[in-house]
């Protein structure tokens, strides 16, 4: 470590006293609001240059904050303005900051060397040269964002030259990945099974453990260098992904042979060397990091000329493609090889409950498949807007922004949506499903009424017998 930097934070009493995080999305925003929430003494400032979005985070209406995560408003309302601020002062935020959070998007790229696997790193490499060019004193960089392995030491290269001709400012890089789940965040945030800092130097690691220790134990906040911090985020990540594929693997042959995943998942989950999490049959993993971080090692491997490696890790994306499109399939194949025409109800959209984000949701793509034959389809979701819905499908540029929402239809009723419909297909688990009035619903469905539950969250024995041909994926059908 430098010793201008030594004596920076001795002088500080190693303490931080103001925070700076770029980026105010699903990991900075909700990150934040929780370390102000339990660090009253350390102002804390989230900037974006996205001002729709920082003016969401500073609305008085908390029902409009821009991530919906069960209990941020409450802790929102409770750091919001006293030591917890959001703004589209960026140079302003960093000046004053002793310790900064990068958690920008690092999306996969769409061009280029490394298209369609490697992570773009232009957001990241954006904010290093912010920060080097307002820096005037010495900073803390800690990486929040899901980065590839050594990208710290881009960010410690352009930090260092540049600061280098700036009075001689020194930086210190943390990695400090984030393994929120979303729909449970705060929880996660509030009571994390570790957090992870990885770092070159001691006092920089000590510094960012003085802040976590306000409220998580000592013995949960593990350090680690700074390579190995980065390789487990994308390792964490892969790891979990590959039980939902392989789960899913399973599903498609409990179908063919009558077996229940559901039961086959209950009985391997009891063994302790299994467990139960990530054992959950679906249409198929979504989100922002699960598709990204294993394209990203599956780069990674490749780049190393690890092509074993690479072609393992690939085939856990394989395998949930391959759920998404033999889900779609079967709705066309269930409703006599046509769904041309035909209305077919989404029943969410969000890529899983408690979370209005959509990002790599199989809703997305299941959709596109149908669409491609011509259904017409309507979403409802309770918290996914419409502008995001048409957002998602415009993206993949596979027709036209009029033929979208042409055959797209969003609304905010799921009666609406099921009515006279051919066929309802569960694309997320929202809890709310199980409570609505199955009787209504068959009654304005045209005959015969079609259930797809691609989660599993539906009592298939119940709705059919009100009449309904239920799909449960996993779930043989009977006399098999």
């Amino acid at each position: 470590m430098s010793v201008y930097l030594t004596e920076y934070l001795y002088k500080m009493n190693k303490k931080i006293t103001k925070i700076c995080c770029i980026g105010a999305g699903y990991v900075g925003g909700p990150t934040m609001a929780v370390i102000a929430q339990k660090c009253p003494e350390i102002q804390v400032t989230v900037v974006d240059i996205n001002e729709k979005r920082i003016a969401a985070w500073n609305d008085k209406d908390l029902n409009k904050l821009p991530v919906y995560e069960p209990g941020l408003d409450k802790v929102v309302e409770e750091a919001r303005g006293r030591n917890l601020f959001f703004s589209t002062e960026v140079d302003r935020a960093i000046d004053e900051a002793e310790m900064i959070f990068i958690s920008v998007n690092t999306p996969t790229k769409t061009y280029g060397k490394g298209k369609g696997m490697a992570a773009d790193l232009k957001y990241i490499e954006l904010c290093a040269r912010q920060i080097a060019r307002v820096a005037k004193d010495d900073k803390i960089v800690v990486e929040k964002s899901t980065l590839p392995v050594r990208t710290a030491q881009a960010l410690k290269s352009i930090l260092h030259n540049t600061g280098s001709t700036n009075g001689g400012v020194k930086f210190e890089i943390l990695s400090n990945p984030e393994f929120l789940a979303e729909g449970t965040a705060i929880q996660d945030l509030h009571a994390p099974d570790r957090v992870l800092i990885g770092g070159e130097s001691a006092e920089a690691i000590e510094a960012l453990v003085a802040v976590y220790a306000h409220w998580v134990p000592k013995e949960n906040i593990l350090t680690t260098n700074l390579w190995s911090s980065e390789l487990s985020k994308l390792t964490a990540n892969a790891f979990l992904a590959q039980r939902v594929s392989s789960i899913n693997a399973l599903s498609e042959l409990c179908e063919k042979t009558g077996a229940d995943v559901n039961e086959v998942a209950r009985a391997i989950g009891t063994d302790s060397r299994i467990g139960p999490k990530f054992l959950k049959a679906s249409v198929g993993f979504g989100g922002s990091c699960f598709q990204k971080d294993i394209l990203n090692l599956v780069y990674i491997a490749k780049s190393y000329g690890l092509h074993e490696v690479a072609d393992y890790w690939e085939q856990v994306i394989l395998m949930n493609d391959h759920q998404k499109r033999r889900f779609a399939d079967n709705i066309v194949t269930t409703l006599y090889n046509t769904v041309s025409g035909k209305k077919i109800a989404f029943f969410g959209w969000a890529f899983k409950k408690d979370t209005n984000d959509t990002r790599e949701s199989a809703a997305i793509y299941v959709a596109d498949y149908l669409l491609n034959e011509q259904a017409e389809i309507v979403v409802y979701d309770p918290k996914v807007t419409e502008e995001q819905i048409y957002a998602d499908l415009d993206y993949l540029n596979t027709r036209s922004e009029e033929e979208n929402r042409r055959l797209v239809t969003v609304v905010n009723d799921p009666y609406q949506a099921a009515d006279n419909a051919h066929a309802i297909a569960v694309l997320t688990e929202w809890d709310e499903f199980k409570t609505y009035d199955w009787d209504k619903i068959y009654n304005d469905m045209l005959r015969p009424s079609f259930v797809f539950d691609g989660r599993a969250v539906l009592d298939s024995e119940k709705l059919e017998g009100k009449g309904f041909e239920v799909y449960t994926i996993g779930v043989g059908a009977k006399g098999v």
